[in-house]
């Protein structure tokens, strides 16, 4: 066994085996002195590979050392040194209020010192009709020329780092108890040494000549190719695994979304994310009393406060539906509509704003729109809210437009984005009537909500003075690719789990 392993060792492996022959256990620097290494890289690349091998081992261990969290505090006197030396200079007793101005403490050591005092037994406090007063002991006159461990280890860290295990370790408690005094690092220590099989393979002999991987024509030429061994190749050895750098999961996901839309004649918008409330609600048709306005679900600007309205027709048509219906055929909300309101500069909670103004700069048919973009809410963060997040938008507008076309074109959607299933079930939301929520089947059998659809209402399309129906449709992005991941926590998304990230398989 031994001839066959030794016939699979590589120069370096080799080199380290040796080493270790002589020096027993060692540090990965020992070995490359003593193997005379040119860098220590190659130590440890072929102790990884012996160790896989079997034939050494590697064992880690922490070790601490401590010094002083800053160079001055090496010249500073302990806050209870600074008090027992008031003492001292006060014969012996002192109130406690005044010892704070005797002994020239901060407000914060004046706690430690009485803390410390009593603990050292350098002090005690006796109460009488006058308050409290501060009495050295013998201890503390014994102290007081003299320094006691703790100051003594503060000395030798002020000089130089120790080792942990050159500590007493009640006295490094007692230090590192102590904020910002002691500061703590931390190394690595590794050590090889020989299995019981590599030494087995070292008594056998080695035979270390230079090794080459491949012949070259000097090598044959020179006749140098009798002096060195050529390397061999074990087909079953381990290799790390490559992974190909690839987008993020979500980013993937968006591209594949994209890609569907694109390929359905859609065309991409996006838009800001601060919006006056104009765009974000009332061009919707949502009453600027409603309860999604309020500054507890909405974000709102301080700086700007306001934002510009567009063309003064359209906000004066949009005014009108609000408070009368307009010209079209709705009795409105019935309120007086108020232009501030609709001035307040809104981070937008939903991507509608973007598609209202595309649509509002295009009006005649036909149009097909998307856009998948952040919004922002004051969502409480739990598994499946965040206070930004992603939404999927689209919108058609096109002579004749109806409900099957809508039911359609979701469907088609759906089903270029892997799902077997689309199903329809009624829904209500403010500003589209019908209203549909689509659900999807996925390949394992899984039904999810995939959000809302429906068809523009008047209120919302005669005030832009779009000449044709709008369907529109969106959903969550996160929510989408949870379902689809089997994900059940949102935040998961955006932890950046690197080994769910590199297995993940690249989408289509």
């Amino acid at each position: 066994m031994p001839s066959d392993v030794r016939g699979e060792l590589s120069y370096l492996e080799k080199k380290v085996l040796l080493a270790l022959k002589d020096l027993g256990k060692a540090s990965p620097d020992e070995v490359q002195a003593r193997g005379r290494f040119g860098e220590l890289v190659e130590v440890m690349n072929a102790a990884s590979w012996l160790q896989a091998k079997g034939l050494l081992t590697m064992r880690e261990r922490v070790e601490r050392s401590y010094r002083l969290a800053r160079g001055d505090l090496a010249r500073r006197l302990l806050p209870e040194r600074k008090a027992l030396k008031a003492l001292l200079r006060a014969k012996g007793r002192l109130p406690v209020p005044r010892l704070a101005t005797a002994a020239r403490l901060k407000e914060k050591e004046l706690a430690i010192a009485l803390g410390w005092l009593r603990r050292k037994g350098w002090a005690v406090v006796e109460k009488g009709p006058a308050g409290s007063t501060l009495v050295v002991t013998d201890a503390g006159r014994a102290a007081a020329d003299t320094k006691g461990p703790d100051e003594a280890l503060l000395a030798r860290l002020g000089k130089a780092e120790v080792p942990e295990a050159d500590i007493d370790p009640a006295l490094l408690r007692d230090l590192t108890s102590r904020q910002e005094l002691v500061r703590e690092r931390e190394a690595v220590r590794r050590e090889l040494a020989l299995t019981e099989r590599g030494a087995m393979v070292v008594a056998a002999g080695l035979d270390l000549k230079e090794e080459v991987a491949r012949p070259t024509t000097a090598l044959l030429r020179s006749g140098r190719w009798k002096q060195v061994e050529f390397r061999r190749y074990d087909a079953k050895a381990f290799a790390p695994l490559v992974r190909p750098g690839k987008r993020h999961v979500l980013g993937a996901y968006v591209e594949r979304i994209r890609r569907i839309f694109l390929s359905m004649g859609f065309t991409e918008i996006d838009g800001d994310f601060v919006q006056p409330a104009f765009w974000v609600f009332d061009a919707l048709f949502q009453p600027q009393d409603h309860p999604a306005r309020d500054a507890l679900d909405t974000f709102y600007l301080e700086r700007p406060e306001t934002l510009p309205l567009p063309a003064e027709d359209l906000v004066r048509r949009v005014a009108e539906v609000h408070e009368t219906g307009g010209r079209t055929g709705s009795t409105g909300w019935r309120y007086p509509w108020d232009r501030r309101e609709a001035e307040r500069a809104v981070v937008r909670p939903h991507t509608t704003p973007a598609t209202l103004r595309f649509l509002a700069d295009h009006p005649d048919p036909p149009q097909k729109a998307f856009i998948v973009g952040r919004n922002f809410r004051r969502d409480a963060i739990d598994w499946k809210h965040l206070p930004e997040f992603h939404q999927i938008e689209g919108v058609v507008m096109e002579e004749g437009a109806n409900l099957a076309q809508l039911l359609g074109t979701i469907e088609g959607f759906f089903r270029r984005l892997g799902f077997a299933r689309v199903k329809f079930r009624p829904g209500y939301f403010p500003y589209t009537e019908p209203s549909m929520e689509p659900e999807g089947q996925l390949p394992d059998g899984r039904w999810m909500e995939l959000g809302g659809s429906g068809i523009f209402r008047p209120e919302v399309t005669a005030p832009l003075g779009l000449g044709a129906p709008v369907l529109a449709w969106g959903l969550g992005l996160e929510r989408l690719v949870m379902a689809i991941e089997g994900i059940t926590d949102i935040r998961d998304l955006y932890l950046s789990d690197i080994d769910w990230l590199r297995d993940h398989p690249i989408l289509p």
